[in-house]
């Protein structure tokens, strides 16, 4: 392998508004997912996203790797997982500065293959006063192999929640989410590519769009944003099939999770505290 110690410590800085604009637009957006407090949990993703011409784009829609994350010679990514520490709000009005910076690169085999993964760290801070710490998981993976199948998926387990949203993602809550958070990976819009390039069953929806349905349920129950809140996404979310959204405690966690309805399986998993 490749030694990527030179992309380790390489840091961005960026800032953004929360404008009243955008904050309209991520409430339409997320719509009756939506906690029932005057607060945003998730709209940090629709801050200073990464924007670069044409010719720097990826066959994926995504910033072409080697530019602002590291080539692992391994063609498709995705968000995998994260961890969100809540210090503070972000409101409407605010100007915020995100700091990045890459903490590790590594690769391992799963049983998809060969997987690589890049760890981020980003601070959101307002006036100086650190709002959000971030660590972000990307994973990279081989191309699927012609003719084969979606790996199969456990069913999920039964539980009792506590609380339940039922949804169907369809192609404009995508296009949608898409746009307020300049994300241009086609498996979210571009349903050739999705199936016949990436080896899914139809577009997927995206992964910090399921995260923020469960930020903002973690949050209706606590009555405020989680001090601690980590995800983790365990199988693909398709547009069009029904999923529900549900929390129930565990000790002294809230555990959440996506659960697609028709398939009875899991895509994101979540704690709170």
């Amino acid at each position: 392998m490749n030694d990527f110690n030179d992309w380790i410590s390489r840091k961005r800085t960026a800032t953004d508004i929360v404008s009243a604009r955008l904050v309209r637009e991520f409430r339409t957006t997320l719509d009756k997912t939506l906690c029932s407090y005057p607060l945003l949990p998730g709209i940090h993703w629709c801050l200073s996203p990464d924007m670069l011409t044409s010719a720097d784009l990826g066959r994926d829609g995504h910033p072409r790797t080697g530019l602002l994350l590291p080539d692992l010679g391994l063609p498709r990514r995705m968000w995998a997982a994260g961890r969100l520490s809540y210090l503070g709000n972000l409101a409407e009005g605010d100007q915020v500065e995100r700091v990045t910076v890459i903490r590790d690169v590594s690769y391992k085999t799963g049983r998809t293959g060969k997987l690589g993964f890049v760890t981020i760290d980003h601070n959101y801070s307002v006036a100086g006063e650190v709002r959000i710490e971030e660590e972000q998981n990307i994973v990279y993976r081989e191309n699927p192999d012609p003719g084969t199948a979606p790996p199969a998926h456990e069913p999920a387990e039964a539980w009792k929640p506590i609380r339940t949203i039922e949804i169907t993602p369809d192609p404009t809550m995508l296009f949608r989410y898409s746009a307020i958070t300049f994300n241009g990976h086609r498996i979210h819009y571009d349903h050739p590519y999705a199936t016949g390039t990436e080896g899914y069953r139809g577009l997927v929806v995206h992964g910090p769009m399921q995260s923020t349905w469960l930020q903002h349920m973690a949050t209706e129950i606590l009555g405020r944003l989680p001090h601690d809140f980590q995800y983790r996404g365990v199988a693909p979310l398709i547009c069009g099939r029904p999923a529900a959204i549900e929390a129930r405690p565990v000790g002294d966690l809230l555990e959440l999770r996506v659960r697609d309805l028709e398939a009875n399986t899991a895509t994101m998993l979540a704690w709170a505290r």
